[in-house]
């Protein structure tokens, strides 16, 4: 066989789950293995595409995968697999394909797993990164599946006006962020709440937000809130559930809208913990719908038509991944 023919064998490093966690997940309940092998060639015939990944996000969303039976409403994710990759959103590099949306060094974002090369027999899930005047990591987060999520929820399900108040839990993550920047371009005045004073001041003094504070240092949730919001809540963004969402719903004015994106205080519990005061629902006339980003993929090219310029106007910052690629050099 000709050098240039030769099949190129490589070490594929992955990171597989050991076992499903119980309560909070540990180190070693995963593995990083470079045990198994992968051919940098696809075989003749396959009709999907051959990926070295460069960026793998670590989402929240995660965490409802690694247990024995699916949550109700994870389709279309399935659970991981004992001694499997685990899988996320990520951006890669198209090696090899033998489908006809994608060619040899394509950039794509969307669910990949966690390893260095991929065999994706059914690409459907990726999308082409058509604007590369912005880093590629940018896909792993605002112009990723985070920011389709802060569009989604704050645009298309919390109906925004210009002038109204909105309040963001768990607000200097990867939605959170964004969706406390969206909210400010539109006029509003925004607080967020985080867990430590370092993430509360990123909110006040790199973010933008008019307030934030730390959830850890209130003894009464429901005073901070009304402190921040003496006229109450237009619009909440809802990423923790729990106490934080009880204290929220005795603050919302009439016909606010609350959309909810996740509730990651209950994702290690055994049990999800009752939430009260939902009778403000009501009286209140406010609307609570949960939702999830695939719902609107569609509008994934208005998204872009939005965000793009705001980025390269610098109005719009995407902080969590400038951090993370500073931390790891």
């Amino acid at each position: 066989m000709a050098e240039e023919e030769q099949i190129v064998i490589k070490r594929n490093k992955q990171v597989i789950l050991k076992r499903y966690p119980e309560g909070l997940p540990k180190e070693d309940d995963m593995e990083v293995t470079s045990s198994a092998t992968i051919k940098l060639k696809l075989p003749d015939g396959y009709g999907g595409i051959l990926l070295k990944n460069l960026y793998l996000s670590c989402d929240p969303f995660q965490r409802a995968l690694t247990q024995q039976v699916p949550p109700s409403g994870s389709a279309p994710f399935h659970c991981y697999t004992i001694d499997s990759p685990l899988f996320g959103y990520g951006v890669g590099k198209v090696l090899d394909s033998g489908h006809p949306d994608f060619k040899q060094g394509d950039s794509v974002w969307g669910i990949t797993t966690w390893e260095e090369y991929t065999l994706l027999p059914k690409p459907e899930t990726l999308i082409k990164i058509l604007h590369t005047d912005v880093p590629l990591s940018y896909y792993a987060g605002i112009l990723g599946m985070p920011g389709m999520t802060a569009y989604a929820g704050f645009y298309q399900i919390c109906d925004p006006k210009k002038g109204e108040n909105a309040f963001i839990s768990a607000a200097s993550g990867a939605v959170g962020q964004l969706v406390g920047q969206f909210a400010k371009l539109s006029g509003f005045y925004v607080v967020g709440s985080a867990g430590s004073k370092e993430k509360v001041e990123l909110l006040k003094e790199k973010l933008g937000f008019d307030d934030a504070f730390n959830y850890k240092e209130e003894k009464d949730l429901k005073a901070a809130l009304k402190r921040c919001f003496p006229q109450g809540i237009d619009i909440y963004f809802e990423n923790v559930g729990g106490k934080t969402l009880e204290a929220v719903l005795l603050n919302m004015r009439q016909f606010g809208r609350i959309a909810v994106c996740g509730m990651i205080s209950q994702y290690n519990v055994d049990e999800e913990e009752g939430v009260r005061n939902l009778m403000q629902l009501v009286s209140k006339r406010v609307r609570m719908e949960g939702f999830s980003c695939l719902d609107h993929l569609h509008k994934y090219s208005e998204y872009l038509d939005f965000v793009l310029p705001h980025i390269r106007q610098g109005k719009i910052v995407n902080l969590i991944i400038d951090l993370a690629l500073k931390d790891t050099g």
